[in-house]
């Protein structure tokens, strides 16, 4: 079975765990060291269970820890060509460079990577497998491709971007160049996308769906409910939304 839990997920720090068996993997690190070393415990863990650190890309919500994670507690670190380059990582302990398609596996983790449009060097999201269930995870994407809905058809689990509602950014608080840049086709996933993306997928085997990465500003927990229910045809208290400051407790698929 794969087990999942979030230590806090929005624009001031990303960090996803994933594990199955004995084996544990940190996504992106967004947090000080300190910090995920606290959040952690809120979840029953310590850095000794981290069996890895996967990076999605190299904005610093979500690689802000990173470095001094992987040093301080000599955790590999697997990023892309791109992810690798950025100065702000610093020298890591053990780093494997993969590409935008690799199906690699770390221990008991089956750890698929696909490409998306963000606005960063080379960035990746990833379908995780214990050979039998799949969990699916989609944030920091602008637009949908042909290649993302197919990786992410028939999985068990989701954890998808709701970042804005396309109204309240319009008529919110951002300058206009950071209203293109979020709502444009290589920045985040609003409401209406997230539910057409879910519309196009074959839902049959989904059990755990949750929001991700919903802005403080441009969108409410309720709006991203909602447009998730919309499109999977079910009651709004069935989604869950993650917490920038409490992210979201264990979930499992069995």
């Amino acid at each position: 079975m794969i087990r999942f839990a979030s230590l806090g997920s929005g624009s001031r720090g990303n960090a996803t765990l994933i594990e199955t068996g004995s084996t544990c993997i940190m996504l992106d690190c967004g947090f000080s060291e300190t910090q995920a070393r606290k959040r952690l415990s809120r979840l029953d863990r310590q850095p000794a269970d981290i069996s890895a650190i996967l990076v999605t890309h190299e904005h610093s919500d979500h690689i802000n820890g990173v470095g001094a994670f992987a040093r301080k507690h000599n955790i590999p670190v697997y990023l892309s060509h791109g992810t690798a380059a950025h100065e702000k990582l610093g020298a890591l302990p053990q780093m494997s460079v993969i590409n935008s398609h690799d199906c690699f596996a770390i221990d008991d983790l089956q750890c698929q990577a696909f490409p998306v449009p963000h606005d960063a060097r080379e960035p990746l999201q990833f379908v995780f497998s214990d050979g039998d269930k799949r969990l699916g995870i989609l944030t920091d994407t602008g637009s949908l491709t042909s290649h993302i809905k197919q990786q992410l058809d028939g999985c068990d689990g989701l954890l998808l971007e709701c970042n804005h509602d396309e109204q309240m950014l319009a008529d919110g608080p951002y300058p206009p160049m950071l209203k293109q840049r979020v709502g444009g086709r290589f920045g985040h996933l609003s409401n209406n996308q997230a539910n057409a993306l879910l519309t196009s997928l074959d839902t049959a085997d989904l059990q755990s769906i949750i929001a991700m990465h919903v802005s403080d500003k441009n969108n409410t927990p309720e709006l991203a409910r909602y447009a998730l229910a919309d499109a999977l045809d079910c009651a709004e208290y069935e989604i869950e939304v993650a917490d920038q400051t409490d992210g979201f407790d264990w979930h499992t698929l069995a």
